[in-house]
């Protein structure tokens, strides 16, 4: 029995390194952007942000493969920059905004693509569906103290999806042939993390 116990005591002492260099950062929503842009009438991209985002990134410097990843994004908070698209896009037709007033982003595995390159596997839950997608990740940049005492570090994803994966199929058709909203999304999320 004690050489079971000296055994286990072994293991959590040796484990303990591993699990002691993962570090805890939340997302500094005031410096951070998730953008995206979508197809216009077949001629131009429309732009847009959601302006609250929050969650928590769970960093390991010595086995990025251990990170974590959970975002959580309040869809209400879309903004394109013109009032009525905006009230079209919170309403049943998109993101009904009402029943689904969060979209989430949970990460299940983290796989090095390069110098400074991550790609990060998880399950996007939107409009009440969950779908999997892969983050392609610039980042994190090394940590450092700005000028208040706080500890920073931010990182750049980028990802695709298509919207009717996620039940937002709302489209009209134009004269000349195609439609009026893209079926492709781009992605594009610029984060800043601060330590906890």
């Amino acid at each position: 029995m004690k050489h079971l116990i000296r055994l286990l005591a072994t293991i959590a002492a040796l484990a303990l390194p591993a699990f002691a260099s993962a570090a805890a950062w939340s997302i500094d929503a005031d410096h951070s952007n998730v953008g995206f842009k979508v197809r216009h009438m077949m001629v131009s991209n429309v732009r847009g942000d959601f302006g609250k985002v929050t969650g928590i990134v769970d960093i390991d410097d010595k086995d990025l493969a251990r990170s974590k990843v959970d975002v959580s994004i309040e869809t209400a908070s879309i903004n394109t920059g013109v009032v009525k698209r905006d009230a079209h896009l919170k309403s049943a037709d998109f993101f009904d905004v009402a029943k689904y007033p969060t979209m989430t982003f949970v990460s299940h595995k983290v796989v090095t693509a390069g110098d400074d390159r991550l790609k990060v596997y998880g399950r996007l839950t939107l409009h009440g569906v969950t779908r999997e997608v892969v983050l392609d990740v610039e980042g994190p940049s090394k940590a450092f103290k700005d000028p208040w005492g706080n500890i920073k570090r931010g990182a750049t994803a980028t990802t695709r999806i298509n919207r009717k994966d996620f039940g937002l199929t709302w489209n009209a058709a134009v004269e000349s042939g195609g439609v009026v909203v893209g079926d492709e999304v781009t992605i594009a999320l610029e984060i800043e993390l601060l330590k906890k």
